[in-house]
């Protein structure tokens, strides 16, 4: 966010006519700003270290460098910007490889206006996950290991098609038991005040605790700890027929 507290949004695309909507929805909103616009992941790599946004909108297929392996660059390279996946289907396991490469979001390239708006605000909180029922649907169909894996094997990255989840990581136990199950009920997709409603407690508590979990576990945000505790096995698929 800038000095006058507007939120600074990339765009990166191969389309122009839908970087085009996306700017004419994005700009037609108070407090929200397209600072810069990407044809392929290797511009958009370089237009966030010049321009520092605050959202990155980023389609996962594109020419020279693609949006999965732009992503895991953006966010490897210590850069505060939170980066949102456009995909044309929900169970996409490009989308899936972009949670996992550090995206915190994702969403479909039909997207209504007043929802684009909303995501971008919401990503650059922080604080929730976008579409969190469709986030765990696309989880509990890729770490399950269903569908085909996509066509890179970046290094550090686990396949979409992986047949089961890695071990337990040993940070899960510098976790309270309150914690663990905070995160858990994160997993399940539950805001905030779901989770408040659940376990009896203020937003503010379950905020802290949420922080204290990303702490701990050296995560970006709620995404990533979701992504986590699929991929080490805390929550397991509940639904066999996703």
């Amino acid at each position: 966010m800038n000095e006058s507290g507007r939120l600074r949004v990339l765009l990166a695309d191969d389309q122009p006519l839908l970087r085009m909507g996306f700017r004419l929805i994005l700009e037609g909103e108070d407090g929200l700003e397209v600072v810069g616009e990407a044809s392929d992941g290797a511009d958009a790599v370089r237009q966030v270290g010049h321009l520092d946004p605050d959202v990155v909108l980023m389609d996962v297929r594109m020419p020279t460098l693609d949006g999965i392996e732009a992503t895991r660059a953006i966010t490897g390279s210590g850069s505060r910007a939170r980066i949102i996946i456009l995909t044309t289907f929900d169970l996409d396991e490009y989308a899936f490889a972009g949670l996992q490469a550090g995206a915190s979001a994702f969403l479909l390239k039909d997207v209504a206006p007043a929802e684009l708006v909303q995501a971008v605000r919401v990503v650059a909180s922080g604080d929730a996950v976008v579409a969190p029922r469709v986030t765990q649907r696309l989880l509990e169909t890729y770490v399950r290991g269903a569908g085909p894996a996509p066509a890179w094997d970046g290094p550090g990255m686990a396949s979409p098609a992986a047949a089961a989840p890695a071990p337990r990581d040993p940070l899960l136990a510098d976790l309270t038991p309150r914690e663990t199950e905070m995160l858990e009920a994160m997993s399940e997709g539950l805001s905030n005040a779901e989770i408040a409603h659940r376990y009896f407690l203020s937003e503010a508590t379950v905020k802290t605790h949420v922080r204290r979990i990303l702490t701990k576990l050296h995560l970006r945000d709620r995404v990533q700890a979701v992504v986590y505790a699929y991929e080490t096995g805390l929550v397991t698929p509940s639904n066999p027929d996703y």
